[in-house]
């Protein structure tokens, strides 16, 4: 008995110790030797913080349903510090493709009376070029921020290592398109007027963002891939679509801002950047 009572007791004070808390506390690594007090990082060469940069870039619409453009353009900017600048992106359209389904549209769509008011036509039945009423961009120019949180090495197959970092833009931007233009209202062309399928220009204004890349091949000299997204809405087609019906959602025989349907604009640009002055070198 006595000894059961001993066994008992033992294990209620050995349960009792492992329940019992202890003051947390943080110990301080006081670090010696010829890494005390030195920075996370020595002789980091700053790319970014107090330089101008001009970078000449290609971009290329993705996506597109009846026309694809190649723009040709820049990107100037000022990085105020190593993770933060403000620029402009420019471009102007030098290239505009039709797609597969522009061209399928062209040469399959019957020209009659009721397709008179959304497939181009002579006013006699003969067809013409249905390319010629989509709509395109013509130009973009937006002001911008970069944030770039992220930086490091590239290896390219363990020989080539290249200073990288990721960055993140966002701005407004201004584009000019061409469009079909406005018809079937009071004062205006039928919108079945071969006239009427002639396109005119405006300024859509939308957000713009993205991220990309930069890849430092010298003090001097980077190479960037970009990303960028345009989203708005436009009249691609140059269909009458919308602005009939209960809720609009049915054609009106007119053409106007209420048959712009939104689209996730997208583009991807290269570029070659040049940047001035030289970089600085941490400590």
């Amino acid at each position: 008995m006595r000894r059961l009572a001993t066994s008992v007791l033992g294990a209620a004070l050995a349960l009792g110790a492992l329940l019992t808390s202890s003051p947390a506390g943080a110990q301080e690594i006081q670090l010696t030797g010829p890494l005390a007090g030195a920075p996370a990082v020595r002789k980091l060469r700053q790319y970014r913080e107090g330089r101008f940069e001009v970078a000449p870039s290609l971009s290329f619409s993705l996506l597109d349903e009846y026309r694809r453009t190649i723009l040709t353009g820049a990107r100037i900017q000022y990085n105020i510090k190593d993770w933060i600048s403000v620029g402009v992106w420019g471009a102007y359209g030098v290239v505009s493709l039709t797609t597969d389904l522009t061209d399928q549209i062209d040469t399959t769509a019957p020209r009659n009376s009721r397709t008179a008011t959304n497939v181009n036509h002579d006013g006699n039945g003969k067809p013409l070029a249905f390319g010629d009423q989509t709509a395109k961009m013509q130009w973009v120019a937006a002001p911008q921020v970069q944030f770039a949180p992220f930086r490091g090495k590239l290896a390219i197959f363990q020989k080539v290592f290249l200073d990288t970092d990721l960055y993140l833009h966002g701005g407004l931007a201004f584009i000019g398109l061409q469009e079909r233009g406005d018809c079937g209202d009071s004062g205006q062309k039928a919108c079945s007027d071969p006239a009427s399928f002639a396109v005119g220009s405006r300024t859509a204004i939308a957000p713009t963002f993205g991220l990309g890349l930069n890849f430092y091949t010298g003090d001097l000299v980077s190479v960037g891939l970009e990303y960028r997204a345009l989203p708005f809405s436009w009249n691609r087609a140059g269909f009458d679509q919308q602005g009939g019906g209960n809720n609009g959602k049915f054609p009106d025989l007119k053409i106007n801002s209420s048959d712009r349907t939104f689209k996730f604009n997208q583009m991807i640009s290269l570029s070659v950047g040049f940047s001035f002055p030289k970089p600085k070198v941490s400590d």
